[in-house]
């Protein structure tokens, strides 16, 4: 009931930038909180950012100034900038909704995951 499309990954060198978006819709009465997180196989999947309605950010330790997330309320979508890569960030990033869909229903969504490989 509630989609989200996800784009902007891909291949960098060390130092470079990506930007990650990912807009969602649906049945969706209000989305709280959109946010990105990221797995490396084997690994578990962790939190990158996420932002509130109101805009509060949470980022990951390992983030460190780099990456900057926003998000449009009115068209459901979340962008993230991420700047000064490092090989280490390489993983599969995988969007995340939370929020009530029409009828008052919870919900939460994730995204089909975007590559994001960073060089040495």
């Amino acid at each position: 009931q509630v989609q989200l499309v996800e784009s902007g990954g891909g291949s960098v060198q060390a130092g470079g930038s990506l930007r990650l978006s990912c807009a969602a819709s649906g049945s969706i009465l209000s989305i709280d909180a959109m946010g990105w997180y990221r797995q490396v196989p084997g690994n578990q999947r962790e939190l990158v950012a996420a932002s509130t309605r109101a805009g509060n950010a949470n980022y990951g330790d390992f983030v460190e100034g780099r990456f900057t997330i926003s998000r449009d309320n009115a068209k459901n979508t979340v962008n993230l900038q991420m700047n000064s890569l490092k090989p280490e960030d390489t993983a599969v990033y995988y969007c995340n909704t939370r929020g009530l869909l029409r009828g008052f229903r919870q919900f939460e969504s994730w995204g089909q995951g975007t590559q994001v490989t960073v060089s040495s």
